[in-house]
């Protein structure tokens, strides 16, 4: 018993070594996602580890030489995560940069020339409308047919018709005298009823003009000389295009954009009809406060661009390029301090299409009241860097680029001397050089996996290639 116990005594400090070794081992298996990463993390700073880590790697795409590849500010993408982070490269060059001020404005029609009233000539009742709402229609084409009951009209077209007939008695009478022989007699009354005609064919003219001005077509007038009847309805058509230098060089549609009368309404002379607009060319109307007209005038005087761009939403949907300013308001808007200024907009059809029944239908690209944004041009500065506002990322005070240096980025410190909406102005210090090429899209992304990497959440070689 004695040999036993002192056997056991001999054997126990080996049992118990071994058991808390299996028990480390164990424990450091299960937990070795919480201290691994703090270990690469320590070796990573040693100079010599980090030469060993990438050893192999081919670093030939270097643009410019650098202080020193620093694992910390260094991150790999594979292709598919490249792709994952719609990255997009910007190379590095010197241009001049426009710099430019940001306006809103919106869509408008153009005074006195967009839209058309078309009202009744005279007094009536409609009994035929030609187009609905919202259709297309041809310059001159049929809209209304109107059952006249203006009583000027009817005694307008009677007077007509009374001068008429009293030319023609007087024609047959010189007619008849002229055939019957020379004499004093016959010669003295054939002075007198050519004297009679001029008074007629006079009379008729006059009447003739007061039929067009109260709407009647010279072929109407004709047609009731020819006939002999008076006009019992009368048919409004649409308006023809008057082409300027303001309208299309073009022909094109008009469509009609309100049609308030109802079939069998009794209409006055001059009660609207319809309203037909005509789209071809529109204006942006831009809003700016009092400090920004220096600027504008200058813009309009040397006949710089501008660019607009259609805002739907948060969204940029469709930019226009190459405007110019057309004129400036000449008075400043009492309640909101702004004054208005106003572009050309050259209009296109988007949609041209026939229903069943065989009317048209067309829907123009930019329509009144869309919202725009406007960039004009103020200063020109030569011999900058220009990047993509989305190809810089902003920490605090600090301001950074991710150059692609062989098969990984580094992140880069640069200053930025200016930046908009769209674009940032880099300074020329050596930081990044003309043909480096860095991150245009995605830039932010790599930002997020670097500090990823840093904290140490995650394995920072999990899932790319070396």
């Amino acid at each position: 018993m004695k040999n036993l116990t002192h056997a056991l005594k001999q054997r126990w400090p080996a049992a118990v070594s071994a058991l808390l070794v299996v028990t480390v081992v164990a424990t450091a298996g299960i937990t070795y996602k919480l201290w691994l990463p703090h270990v690469r993390g320590y070796f990573a700073k040693q100079p010599s580890v980090v030469a060993d880590s990438h050893e192999g790697h081919d670093h030939g795409e270097h643009n410019h030489e650098h202080p020193g590849h620093v694992e910390e500010s260094a991150i790999e993408f594979s292709v598919t995560g490249l792709k994952n982070i719609d990255f997009a490269p910007a190379t590095v060059a010197l241009s001049t940069f426009e710099r430019s001020i940001t306006l809103p404005a919106m869509v408008v029609e153009r005074p006195g020339h967009s839209q058309i009233y078309s009202t009744a000539p005279m007094t009536g009742v409609v009994t035929r409308i030609y187009p609905v709402e919202g259709a297309a229609i041809e310059p001159g084409s049929p809209m209304f047919d109107i059952r006249l009951t203006h009583e000027e009209l009817v005694n307008a077209q009677q007077s007509f018709l009374q001068t008429l007939e009293s030319s023609d008695v007087v024609q047959r009478e010189i007619d008849r005298l002229k055939a019957a022989g020379e004499g004093v007699i016959a010669g003295k009354r054939i002075i007198e009823q050519e004297y009679e005609q001029q008074k007629l064919q006079a009379s008729l003219r006059a009447e003739q003009q007061a039929l067009l001005l109260h709407g009647l077509k010279q072929e109407q007038i004709d047609g009731i000389q020819q006939t002999r009847r008076l006009l019992q309805s009368l048919t409004v058509f649409a308006p023809v295009h008057e082409h300027d230098e303001d309208a299309c060089d073009e022909e094109h549609l008009f469509h009609v954009q309100q049609l308030p009368v109802k079939l069998g309404e009794h209409v006055s002379a001059g009660q609207l009809l319809c309203i037909v607009a005509d789209h071809c060319e529109l204006y942006i109307e831009g809003r700016a406060f009092e400090d920004d007209a220096m600027r504008l005038r200058e813009a309009a005087r040397d006949g710089r661009s501008i660019t607009a761009t259609v805002v739907v939403g948060r969204r940029q949907a469709d930019v226009i390029q190459g405007l110019k300013l057309l004129y400036l308001a000449d008075h400043v808007d009492a309640e909101t301090r702004a004054f208005r200024f106003y572009l050309r907009l050259p209009n296109k059809v988007a949609l041209d299409q026939t229903a069943e029944n065989g009317r048209r239908f067309i829907a123009w690209r930019f329509n009144p009241g869309q919202r725009m944004e406007l960039r004009i041009p103020v200063e020109l500065w030569p011999n900058r860097i220009v990047l993509p506002v989305s190809a810089i990322v902003e920490e605090g005070a600090e301001v950074f680029v991710y150059e692609r240096n062989g098969d990984h980025f580094d992140r880069v410190a640069v200053h930025v001397e200016y930046k908009d909406q769209t674009s940032a102005v880099i300074s020329n210090d050596g930081s990044i050089k003309p043909g480096d090429v860095v991150a245009g899209k995605g830039a932010y992304q790599m930002h997020l996996a670097l500090k990823n990497k840093a904290g140490g959440g995650v394995d920072p070689h999990a899932g790319h290639g070396h």
